[in-house]
């Protein structure tokens, strides 16, 4: 497993020395509405995004009991790479390999202390939130977008009745069972067609066209 942040705009790091464990959280937007005689009603409001956050060292010299690769970087110049990222706040990747997470994300805390006994090594505590682009339109192509549509016909909402045309040797029973699964439904399908059909619900014609909802 190793742990690379990568700067689309130049530049990457890869951290020296793995952290011992990742926190990944996740959690749910709930809007709670308080209903009188009810009392407090919990509705799902969409995902919070995802976060990372972990902590580790950059040690000053290279040990190969924990380093992940012998050319490790200055202490100083990694963790004012981590602060640069976290004050441009700019988007990056973090990608940890063998793991789900390879996420564009925003670099949103950093915390670095040095510890007495650990000459020149330096411990961090770092968080990533997801980052999630947003497109708005500027008001030109507002315009351009109302202007193309405004000769454009609304289209109709309304349902399109389900029809049938009359063959010869059909019955209203017939047709019922082949269409509406029941002839029983002879009756509702008469109802329906009595303008069509006229006073005699036995007689129907050929070509002859029937709504049946």
């Amino acid at each position: 497993m190793d742990f690379y942040i990568i700067d689309p705009a130049g530049g990457q790091l890869r951290l020296p020395v793995n952290p011992e464990e990742v926190i990944c959280p996740g959690a749910k937007k709930i809007e709670t509405v308080s209903i009188v005689n009810i009392g407090d009603i919990d509705f799902p409001n969409g995902d919070e995004r995802s976060g990372v956050s972990f902590s580790s060292f950059f040690p000053a010299e290279y040990d190969p009991s924990y380093c992940r690769y012998p050319d490790i970087p200055d202490p100083n110049e990694a963790m004012a790479m981590l602060i640069n990222w976290r004050i441009k706040r700019a988007p990056i990747q973090l990608l940890i390999t063998h793991t789900y997470v390879n996420i564009t994300a925003l670099l949103t805390r950093t915390e670095y202390r040095y510890v007495g006994g650990e000459t020149g090594d330096i411990q961090y505590e770092v968080e990533f939130r997801q980052w999630r682009e947003v497109k708005a339109r500027t008001t030109a192509e507002m315009a351009a977008v109302t202007n193309d549509s405004a000769g454009e016909p609304r289209s109709d909402l309304k349902p399109v009745p389900k029809t049938y045309t009359v063959k010869s040797g059909d019955s209203l029973w017939k047709i019922a069972k082949l269409e509406l699964g029941n002839g029983a439904k002879y009756k509702e399908l008469y109802e329906l067609n009595k303008s069509t059909i006229g006073p005699d619900p036995s007689k129907i014609f050929p070509g002859q066209k029937l709504v049946l909802s």
